[in-house]
Formats: structure tokens, C-alpha cells, sequence
């Protein structure tokens, strides 16, 4: 796709600008270099602006597209998120707010639009207003656009907190009822969190209405304090991080809960042969002394514990098969892609696996088998049942299980099971005729 008539521009001039950036000199004078940053930080701008009519165009199209197929008005325009987000290589629910944002810079913000497309406002200055006008009507929402973007001298030297600041407070004299109704709304998305963190810890984080949350962060306060005043060696931190521990879960900071401990190693590095690392479910990997440490605390208390033995292809790491401890069949396999997969299996998401299901649909013929399953995130598994969303697997030479995406586009995207940790006691490859090793998964009952 070239130049087109009107002195449009194609794709491949898009590409070619790429390219010539990569050539940009940069033994420059600083005066010149203050300059560069400058340039490129509006073409960024640019960029953004583009990118979210590239969005809207794709969306309406599509959106068109289904409702040509007479598919129901609730599946107009499903899988779009998807597409986007498989397109800039990010995630489907990054995809979605690329969706949103793009919609209402196209439809109702034309002068957010036009000071983001010359670079005079930056993109996530452009999402802060489209953030903080969401729940007006259209009218309100577009009288803020114009009150700060209309006129471009405005927006020089103005900063991200006063510019949010000044669109909270245009949108509150506009409409306060909606801003009431905005907390309302808040409250009901209250929720708890986890992430992990570097080091083999987790942050843990509670979203709560301003009184609860003040709340908590008092009550750990006043804990802290009377640890503090009876001689407690622990930092004010530490204090407070046991003292939620130990109020929710009811156990003891020291003892820790009556963990299951759901962890895949290998079975040198459960011995203590290797150093590799170990995968914990729902978290990611963990150094393998780490996780011996954790094996030895669980088996020091009275719980029972079961080894669940798992099997990998040495050369490539791809889980093959399990011994299943399980009763039946099913629940055992979706385990085993579960172990296997570890998050959702669309490039780029990493949510956690919500859905077992088939690659190839039951319905056409797809065996219910661990090549032709797949974790899921619940968003993306609905999102592949769009009308020209097409899955393929394969495991190449008993490698990794690989799935491709093809989308109504026909861009194809392909997915990569992770390997699993193998690496034997030495540091030479294993023999080509040992076909298999041993990983094990302990469950605590």
C-alpha cells in the first residue's frame, strides 16, 4: 500500500519513518539535542493520534461487518478489543481502554483530538481528560474539551495534576450530581488484588471507599505503635505487613497459614541438586531453594502433603504428561494445561487462566486432548468466538505446545507454551535417548 490520491500517505511511508529515525544523528550540539526531544515527543503525540483513528476505523468497519451477518446487537463489535490489542502487542484488556480512549477522542473530544495530533498535548495528558469526563453527557463532556483544548497557548506549561485538577473541577461545577454518582459507582467496584514483586514477594492491594481505607491503614497504625511501645524489634513495616497477615487469614506471622502449596520443580532441584527454579501457581517462578524452604515449613506442620509426578521433554522443557491423583480424567487434564500454560495462552495477555477449552471447537470435531486445549483468560475465550477468529496447534518435534491465532484480518499470531525448569545435576545436555524427566507438583490436602 503506497501513496495514495489527496497526498495521503500509506503504510509503508508509516515504515519508512521508522526507519529513518533509526538513522537519526545524535552527535549533536546540546541545543540540538534539547530540540530532538522535543520533536520527538510531538511526533509521539502524533503517533497516539493516529493510532486511535487506525482504532476507530477498524472498530466501525467491524462493528459494520456484524451487523452485515445479522449477528445480535450484544455481539456487535465482539473480539474488536482483542484485535486491537493483538495489533499493538498488548494485552486485550489494554486493548479495550486503547478502544475507549480512541472513541471518545474521534466522536466527542475533537479539540483533545486536534492538540493531540500536533503534539502539543502528550497521550497520557490526552487520557487524563478523556479519564476524567467519562461519565458526563456529551454536551458537558464536550464544553470541557473546548474550555481547555480549543484554545492550544492554553495548554502551555501545564502540568499533569493541574490539568486533571482543573477538568475534575469544570466537570463538578457542569454536573456534581454525576460526580456523586461517580463515587457511588466507585464503591461497587471494591476489590483485593495481588501482583507479584521482585524478590519472591507479593503486593497485595485493596481497593476501598476513602473511609475504609483510611480505616485499615489507622488500625495497622495503632497496632504498630503498641508493638513498638512493648519492645518489638520489628520495623513500623514489618509490624503492620504481619499485623494484616494475622488478621486476615487468623494465623500467626511466624507459623504462617496452612498453605497449599501448589509448586512444579524438578526432581534434582527438590533434592537439592541443581539450583533452578520452581513455578508457583499463580505467581511465577521461584529460586529452588526458595522453594525447598517452603516444602520443609509445610512439612513441618501437621498437614498432609501429596506429590503429583509430572513428565518433560529435557531438550525443549514441554510438559508431556502427568500422573493424575485426581478421580477423574477431566479435572486432571485441565490441570495439566494449567500447569503447563500457567497464564492466559493469548500473546501478550498474562492474565490468569480462567477457562479450560478446546483450541479446535468440541462442536467441529476438536479432540478434548492437552494439544488441543488451551488456558484462558475469561475475556479472550469469548473473544475467539467472534466470527473470523481462527486457532491452530502444534508441537513441532515434541516441543513446546504452540498455539497461532488467525484474525478476521488475517494477521496471525503465535503463542509458545513457557518451559518448564529440567536442568539436570550437571551442566551437560542430557543423553538424546532420555526421552523423559521427572518434575514433581506438591499439594497440600
Amino acid at each position: 500500500m503506497g501513496t495514495s490520491g489527496g497526498g495521503m500517505i500509506g503504510i509503508q511511508e508509516v515504515s519508512l519513518l521508522r526507519t529513518q529515525l533509526q538513522e537519526l544523528d545524535f552527535d549533536v550540539s546540546p541545543t540540538e539535542s534539547v530540540d530532538q526531544l522535543t520533536a520527538l515527543e510531538e511526533l509521539k503525540a502524533s503517533c497516539a493520534a493516529a493510532q486511535a483513528s487506525a482504532v476507530m476505523n477498524l472498530n466501525v468497519k467491524r462493528r459494520a461487518e456484524h451487523r452485515a451477518q445479522g449477528l445480535p446487537e450484544n455481539k456487535v463489535g465482539m473480539g474488536v478489543a482483542s484485535e486491537v490489542g493483538l495489533a499493538a502487542r498488548v494485552s486485550p484488556s489494554r486493548g479495550s481502554r486503547m478502544l475507549g480512549f480512541a472513541r471518545a477522542l474521534v466522536d466527542e473530544m475533537p479539540h483533545t483530538m486536534a492538540a493531540l495530533r500536533s503534539g502539543l498535548l502528550s497521550e497520557w495528558r490526552a487520557t487524563i481528560l478523556v479519564r476524567e469526563t467519562a461519565y458526563l453527557d456529551l454536551t458537558d463532556r464536550q464544553a470541557i474539551d473546548a474550555e481547555l483544548c480549543r484554545d492550544p497557548a492554553a495548554l502551555h506549561g501545564i502540568g499533569d495534576k493541574r490539568l486533571e485538577a482543573r477538568a475534575k473541577a469544570l466537570a463538578y461545577e457542569l454536573d456534581p450530581h454525576a460526580v456523586v454518582a461517580r463515587v457511588g459507582k466507585a464503591e461497587k467496584d471494591r476489590r483485593v488484588t495481588s501482583r507479584p514483586a521482585p524478590d519472591c514477594m507479593a503486593s497485595v492491594t485493596a481497593l476501598l471507599p476513602v473511609a475504609k481505607g483510611v480505616g485499615v491503614i489507622a488500625a495497622l497504625r495503632r497496632a504498630a505503635d503498641l508493638h513498638t511501645a512493648e519492645g518489638d524489634g520489628r520495623s513500623r513495616d514489618q509490624i503492620m505487613a504481619d499485623v494484616l497477615f494475622e488478621r486476615v487469614t487468623g494465623c500467626t506471622a511466624v507459623d504462617g497459614p496452612p498453605v497449599t502449596v501448589n509448586l512444579v520443580l524438578s526432581d534434582s532441584a527438590l533434592m537439592g541438586k541443581t539450583n533452578g527454579a520452581a513455578h508457583v501457581q499463580d505467581y511465577g517462578p521461584i529460586p529452588a531453594e526458595i522453594a525447598r524452604q517452603l516444602i520443609a515449613t509445610a512439612a513441618g506442620r501437621d498437614t498432609e502433603l501429596a506429590l503429583r509426578r509430572l513428565y518433560a521433554r529435557p531438550a525443549t522443557g514441554a510438559l508431556v504428561a502427568m500422573e493424575s491423583v485426581a478421580r477423574t480424567f477431566p479435572k486432571a487434564l485441565a490441570l495439566l494445561i494449567q500447569l503447563r500454560d500457567q497464564t492466559c495462552r493469548t500473546p501478550f495477555c498474562d492474565a490468569p487462566i480462567r477457562h479450560i477449552d478446546h483450541i479446535e471447537p468440541h462442536a467441529r470435531g476438536g479432540p478434548t486432548t492437552d494439544k488441543n486445549g488451551q488456558g484462558l483468560c475469561e475475556s479472550c475465550n469469548h473473544a475467539k468466538q467472534a466470527p473470523g477468529w481462527h486457532s491452530e496447534s502444534k508441537s513441532p518435534g515434541g516441543g513446546r505446545h504452540t498455539v497461532t491465532v488467525t484474525t478476521p484480518t488475517g494477521h496471525r499470531h503465535t503463542s509458545v507454551a513457557p518451559a518448564v525448569s529440567v536442568r539436570s545435576s550437571t551442566r551437560t545436555m542430557p543423553s538424546a535417548s532420555r526421552v523423559e524427566t521427572h518434575l514433581y507438583e506438591l499439594v497440600a490436602a
